[in-house]
Formats: structure tokens, sequence, C-alpha cells
């Protein structure tokens, strides 16, 4: 009994702080506190929408975090009313297919934006004004590219734009985001990376995969911060990676899985932190599969002794000078030798790992499988 008065209470407290009203008037909400509240809208009908007003500026006021996320909205009310208290604005899985600039450009205390799942085809350019934000998530759009404005978010740390239809980022999006920790961009249709992505020192995770990468900027080094690197399932598109790959110093996680890279570059070698490699799925003859199957450790050894010469290149033309001196035609030496020293070395049988990604393979990774919003795109 005690309890059930007490949630009374609560409930009836609630209720004066919030009244409601239909037929797409605003609920307006005054505050003079400087905690922060969880306002999660389920219950209301799809033509509400709660605003923060605080009425008298020069007072502190609550912060709001507002969940109008899963209630099929298909347009948001064009705010009157000042809609700095909130810090937190989750409007993901409606149908939305339009931001409001004036709503975006009003958000002035945004620091988690979450639009995921809905029909935008465009972010409001008015997103640069929100100079507080560290994370915004648009995944699971209809989205072709960001906009310029976004460099202008300089406070943002988390950019998640998967399942989209990017074709290309902001050329200059690396020049200004300095702090940004983790960009996500995979299922989409990008054919390369902006050079300027090279300056995002603060970079911790970048996962392009499932795009259409053909190559990567040349000047990876610059990514001091970087731990996980995943340019997986490029498929034919992507053949080579950079030798800079090989000086990302804090590289913990590189895939590079299912693609067309016949070799891997020999400064991988270097990477003494890397702790994971996947290279599954690509047409490798450097190193060998059966270097490969090893582990790590072997292939790590044997692309630094091959970037120190101590591995034989098979499609190298050797002099015949050489092998003269080699097995003693000039000083006299013993023509008693076994095969393995007058050939120098035996090549081993390469076998052939391409063709993993069947149509089969390929099914695992549709829209429809992969696709759970509220658990892909909220982490």
């Amino acid at each position: 009994m005690m309890y059930e008065r007490h949630h009374l209470q609560q409930h009836q407290q609630q209720q004066q702080r919030c009244r409601k009203i239909n037929n797409n008037n605003l609920l307006h909400q005054h505050h003079n506190t400087t905690t922060t509240t969880t306002m999660n809208m389920k219950s209301f009908t799809s033509n509400e929408l709660l605003l923060v007003d605080h009425h008298e500026a020069d007072k502190p006021f609550e912060m709001v975090d507002l969940d109008l996320s899963g209630l099929s909205l298909h347009s948001l009310p064009n705010p009157t009313l000042n809609l700095a208290s909130i810090s937190h604005l989750d409007l993901s899985n409606n149908n939305l297919q339009v931001i409001p600039e004036s709503l975006t450009a009003r958000l002035l205390n945004l620091v988690s934006f979450d639009v995921h799942s809905n029909q935008l085809k465009t972010l409001p350019n008015s997103i640069g004004c929100l100079s507080k934000l560290k994370i915004l998530n648009v995944s699971g759009n209809l989205i072709v590219s960001l906009p310029s404005t976004i460099e202008n978010c300089r406070s943002l740390e988390e950019l998640n734009a998967n399942f989209n239809q990017l074709t290309r980022l902001p050329d200059t999006i690396g020049f200004e985001l300095t702090n940004l920790k983790k960009l996500s961009v995979n299922s989409n249709k990008l054919a390369f990376l902006p050079h300027s992505l090279s300056h995002l020192t603060a970079l911790r995770v970048l996962d392009s995969h499932l795009n259409c990468l053909r190559s990567l900027p040349d000047d990876l080094e610059n990514l001091i911060n970087l731990q996980v690197l995943n340019i997986s399932q490029n498929f034919q598109f992507l053949q080579a990676l950079p030798y800079s790959i090989g000086l990302l110093i804090s590289l913990v996680e590189l895939d590079v899985s299912y693609n067309k890279i016949i070799s891997l570059p020999d400064s991988i070698g270097c990477l003494k932190n890397l702790k994971k490699l996947n290279v599954e799925g690509n047409p490798l003859t450097s190193p060998p599969p059966e270097v490969i199957e090893q582990g790590l450790d072997t292939v790590r050894m044997y692309l630094t002794d091959k970037m120190n010469g101590v591995h034989k290149d098979s499609h190298k033309k050797r002099s015949w000078v050489g092998k003269l001196v080699k097995y003693g035609t000039f000083n006299s030496r013993s023509n008693k030798l076994s095969r393995e020293e007058k050939e120098g070395f035996i090549m081993p049988e390469y076998r052939s790992i391409d063709g993993l990604a069947s149509p089969r393979y390929m099914g695992m990774f549709s829209p429809r499988r992969l696709f759970s919003p509220r658990h892909s795109y909220s982490k």
C-alpha cells in the first residue's frame, strides 16, 4: 500500500509538471533546477511533441533527455520555443523524411542526436550550429551525402552513418573534426575516403566495410591513436593496401577480409600492438596460405623478414652471375650440392583462396539480416 501510494504521488506530480495537448499543439515544460530529466514520449500521439521552454533566461534550467523514438512520426512541428534545454534527442525508428532546419538550429546545447532508422535523404545544413554535439547517429537512412557544415561540429566524438547511400564524404571532414574518435560508415557506396581523414589524430575506430573502396589514403600514419581498422568486404574493388597502414603504431585490430588483395605490405610486420588480423577471402600470395595458417606471429615474422630482404621473390629473375658466385664457380668450391642449395630455396605451392565470397555467403550480409537498429546503431 505504501509503495502504491508513493507511486501515485509521483504520478500526480508528473501530471502537474506536464500538460498534454492534442492537435499539433506543443507541450510546455518550465524548469528551474540543474538536474537532468529523461522524457519518454511513447504514450504520446504522433502529433504531439515536448518542447522545453525556460522563460527566465537568467535562471538555471533543467537539461532534458528527450526520447521520441518509435512513434511512427512522419514530420515534426515547426518549433516556436527555445530548445536549448535538450541535451539528448532521440528521433530514431520513425518515418521522418526531413529534419527541419529551424529545429536543428535551436538545439544549441545538444550533446547526442540520434535519427537512425528513418527515411532521411539529407541532413539540415543547420547541423553545423551544434557546436556541443558529441554523438551523431544517422544510420539506416537514405542519405547520399553529408552536409559540409558538419565540420563545424568540432566537439563531435562519434559519427555513425552506416546503411545509407553515401557515395562520398566531405573532402575537408578531417581538417576540423579533430576530436572525432569513432567514424563508422559501413554499408554504403563509398569509392574513396578523403585524404583529410589523415588529420583525425584522435580517431580510434574507423569502420568502412561493405563499401566500394578502391584505395585508401596514402598518409594513414598520422592516425597515431587508431586502434581498430575495418575495411573488409569491399570485394573486387580493393586490390592493394598502402605502405602507411603498417605505420599505425596503435593498431590492435585490422580486418581486410574479402577483398582482392594479392600482397600485404611488408610494413604490417612492424605493427607490434596488433592482436587481430583477418585476411581471409583474399587471393593472397604474400604471405602464402601456409604462413597465414600458422597465425599472426608467423605472418608478422614473414613480413618483417621480407622487408629486411630475407625472403626471396619467386617472380624475380635471379642473376646467373649471382648463382655462379654463390655456388663456387669462381672459388673452386665443391659442386656436390643439394638441390636446395643449387636452387637457393624451394618456393611452396600457392593455393588460391579466392572465391570464398560466394552468393550464399553474401546473403549473410544483406541489410535485412544485418539491420538491427536498436543494437547495431546505438553503440
